[in-house]
């Protein structure tokens, strides 16, 4: 398609990868972001095969991501209140060996800066809060058109919503907002290494499991840990909005009786947010005439798989090789959905249920099994291969999986 004019809604990182991704292919795109400036919510983020083989490949920032990310050499299952080790997996370079390029934690923050940086401020346009939507027709032509708060429009031959979990680009196109509760919440905190001398195994991204919740914790870069407390409850949720003011006692009580390490880590962070862990129910197309959505608007997922910003890549790399291909946009629209939605189903139903899996009680039954096959040197092979390994596909084949090795 020549001189196709394509407008996204959102400068995170499914956003600016989308811009890298339609760069590769000669296509130009404007961004919309409706802060005044760049900042990620939230603190770090773990980036897995599946996201960085794009990173440090095609969109050459390898030298870049080397300087402030965390490479992770292992990965470790835990017990929450005794520390022993219940499984320990290959990191480093044995895993860039099975799946071709790096695991690693960064802050947000950071990914932003460089991801920005590579797109160039010239089609970063801030300050452009979305009050309306015309979606446009392909077949009669019309053009979809942008109005913002400030009383300005841009009109484009596809508009690309990538806009977050709360994003406000599916509630116009639904109707109402359909975000759901997982019945979990969550403390952030980032530490620096130093305040953790107790830690065991620092570098590793490690999940210490416990009855009712979790902590996940790892490296993200200039000496900083992240860490992500998990709680199954309150229940329900005591706000609509998805945060409400932590309290210090509460977050001690949730830790009380774990490891004095996962104390140590969460006693040097300020107590900040609780969040509830929210999601999206999957949906039955993700294309409205000329608008598609794109990353966490389209499928916003619990954390407990760490797939939320590598989903989101994915979706770029794909959505920019259907547009790169098509003879128009709504082939391209419908291919890019083809290809995405049962592989982003799929990651959010195992995002969802790993919380029953690392919140199993102390008489569960259960325990033993998931324990054994947490130990099992196997384990990626049937739990990480097809996250990990997965090769976002361009428009002449089907998604790919790396071999392991």
């Amino acid at each position: 398609m020549d001189d196709l004019r394509v407008a996204v809604v959102g400068a995170g990182i499914g956003g600016l990868t989308l811009a890298l991704a339609l760069r590769r292919h000669g296509i130009a795109c404007d961004i919309y972001e409706k802060t005044g400036e760049l900042g990620e919510v939230g603190a770090a983020v773990a980036l897995s095969a599946n996201a960085t083989r794009f990173l440090e490949g095609p969109f050459g920032l390898k030298d870049q991501l080397d300087a402030v990310w965390a490479d992770i050499p292992q990965l470790v299952y835990r017990d929450v209140r005794s520390g022993t080790v219940i499984g320990r997996h290959y990191g480093g370079d044995s895993y860039r060996k099975r799946y071709g390029a790096t695991y690693a934690g960064i802050h947000r923050k950071d990914l932003q800066s460089i991801l920005s940086g590579a797109v160039g401020d010239e089609c970063i346009h801030l300050g452009k809060a979305v009050v309306g939507c015309d979606l446009g027709s392909v077949e009669d032509g019309r053009d979809a058109v942008l109005t913002f708060a400030d009383g300005t429009s841009a009109a484009a031959d596809i508009v690309v919503a990538a806009d977050g979990a709360r994003s406000i680009m599916r509630r116009m196109l639904l109707g109402y907002d359909d975000a759901l509760y997982s019945g979990c919440s969550a403390f952030r905190g980032v530490v620096d290494a130093d305040r953790i001398p107790s830690m065991p195994d620092p570098d590793a991204i490690q999940f210490w499991m416990g009855p009712g919740g979790h902590m996940l914790h790892y490296p993200s870069g200039s000496g900083k840990q992240n860490f992500f407390l998990v709680h199954r409850g309150p229940a329900p949720w005591p706000s609509e909005a998805w945060t409400v003011e932590g309290t210090a006692e509460d977050r001690d009580a949730l830790v009380e009786d774990w490891h004095p390490a996962l104390r140590e880590m969460v006693d040097a962070a300020p107590v900040g947010q609780r969040w509830a862990l929210m999601h999206r129910p999957p949906l039955a197309r993700w294309n409205y005439g000329r608008v598609s959505l794109l990353g966490d608007s389209a499928h916003a997922l619990v954390p407990h798989h760490g797939q939320g910003a590598n989903q989101s890549m994915e979706d770029a790399v794909v959505l920019a090789d259907c547009l790169a291909d098509a003879p128009d946009v709504t082939t391209a629209q419908d291919r890019y959905f083809a290809l995405r939605h049962d592989r982003t189903r799929k990651v959010q139903y195992a995002s969802i249920t790993t919380a029953d899996v690392l919140h199993l009680p102390d008489d569960s039954p259960l325990r033993a099994a998931r324990d054994a096959r947490l130990a099992d040197p196997s384990m990626p092979d049937r739990h990480l291969d097809w996250i990990h390994g997965h090769v976002a596909s361009d428009v002449d084949h089907a998604p790919q999986d790396v071999a392991a090795s």
